[in-house]
């Protein structure tokens, strides 16, 4: 898979896609001027601004109020990740254990409301040859995404609580090696500084479990260290696919054959693999609850993920995740009576440092000038949250 080769064809103007001309779509090529000059609290890009070097770039991003709303996002996206997994323990607790089969409803739910979106703007036809066409990298991206959830799910069930959360780190080196083999990103000193001092600060999230033996042992450690790794990896490939497919393609577009295949896959996994879970899952009011709230902030989670990824990046999302253990404890305190080890606050403030030294040498548009994309983002579709939004219009979200 050649994640810089083109999607042809690539997108017009997200919003203003013709449905009759969906399967033959012309970009306009016009290059877009790199001196670009706007006002008031808008993005302003210049060649100089490269020229003038990292002192000149220094808290450039930091000033810009879309920094401020990828760490925002960031944290939403992280809370709805926690909850999800809160969720699932409420299941489990309950004697509900269908790992496959509970996430099956949120890619029907992605399906009945993004597929329906984007058949309003192709047509029934434009759809269809949106699929015979482009069926496969969709495929593709939703495989990565079904089996990511599933085996790191799996791995739960064999190995330790520890071991699972350290394998957590796996995906932050799976998206930075994607990122640099095949996207071409050049990640600045800063950054990779910013990395290590937030999976640092994971680190000693994971030490102070430890030490409080907050932890269960495993059934067949092996195993489930390996089911962690394979999920993980998965979550990798998935995450900077899903970068690179909507910086190209409309946000609905994406996510509606998003859901639509992972209901597909995920469908058919459950129908195989979950069988005695079902024999033996408990239902009654609470259960259809759980399954509800976990629904919904999945489809939260996945609505706004792509938003991230085109104001940031993959990288930059998968360390926002390593927030979820903090805000995991502050859910516990109130559901499972939790008390607050002396190391998590100094722990999240290790993570949230590395988030702003990670931005500390970012231009003003951030991560979200795609390298793939071309130097004026011709090659990239014009939305919600994308670099050439934010070079003709001067703002990335409004």
């Amino acid at each position: 898979m050649a994640l810089d080769s083109e999607v042809a064809p690539a997108v017009a103007p997200e919003i203003e896609y013709d449905a009759k001309k969906a399967g033959n779509v012309n970009v306009d090529e016009k290059s877009v001027s790199k001196d670009v000059a706007l006002v008031g609290d808008s993005v302003t890009e210049s060649p100089g601004e490269e020229r003038m070097g990292t002192r000149a770039r220094l808290f450039a991003y930091m000033k810009t109020r879309e920094f401020w709303m990828t760490l925002i996002l960031g944290q939403v996206l992280a809370l709805a990740n926690i909850s999800s997994s809160t969720f699932t323990t409420l299941l489990d607790d309950e004697g509900t254990v269908i790992p496959a089969f509970q996430t099956f409803f949120n890619y029907v739910l992605l399906n009945i409301v993004y597929t329906s979106f984007t058949i309003y703007k192709y047509g029934f036809k434009g759809w269809a040859r949106l699929v015979w066409r482009d069926g496969w990298r969709y495929i593709i991206l939703a495989f990565f995404d079904v089996e990511g959830n599933y085996f790191v799910v799996l791995a739960y069930d064999y190995t330790t609580l520890l071991s699972a959360e350290l394998f957590g780190l796996w995906t932050i080196v799976v998206v930075v090696t994607i990122s640099l083999v095949l996207l071409k990103v050049r990640y600045h000193l800063t950054q990779y500084i910013g990395i290590f001092i937030a999976c640092a600060g994971l680190g000693l999230l994971i030490a102070s479990d430890y030490l409080r033996g907050a932890d269960y042992s495993g059934s067949n450690r092996l195993k489930g260290d390996l089911f962690a790794l394979l999920g993980d990896t998965m979550y990798g490939f998935s995450n900077c696919y899903e970068e690179f497919m909507v910086s190209k393609r409309p946000m609905y577009e994406v996510i509606g054959q998003l859901g639509f295949w992972g209901m597909i896959i995920n469908g058919t996994q459950a129908a195989i693999f979950d069988r005695p879970g079902f024999r033996k899952a408990v239902w009654n009011g609470k259960v259809g609850g759980y399954l509800t709230g976990y629904t919904l902030v999945l489809f939260i989670f996945y609505t706004l993920a792509p938003i991230m990824f085109r104001i940031s990046s993959a990288t930059f999302f998968n360390i926002s995740m390593l927030t979820m253990n903090f805000w995991g404890l502050i859910m516990g305190l109130e559901v499972f009576h939790y008390t607050v080890p002396a190391l998590y606050p100094v722990a999240f403030v290790m993570i949230i440092i590395g988030f702003f030294v990670y931005f500390l040498t970012e231009g003003v548009l951030g991560e979200a000038k795609k390298p793939w994309l071309g130097d004026d983002q011709q090659k990239g579709v014009e939305g919600l949250g994308t670099g050439r939004r934010a070079q003709q219009s001067g703002h990335l979200i409004v």
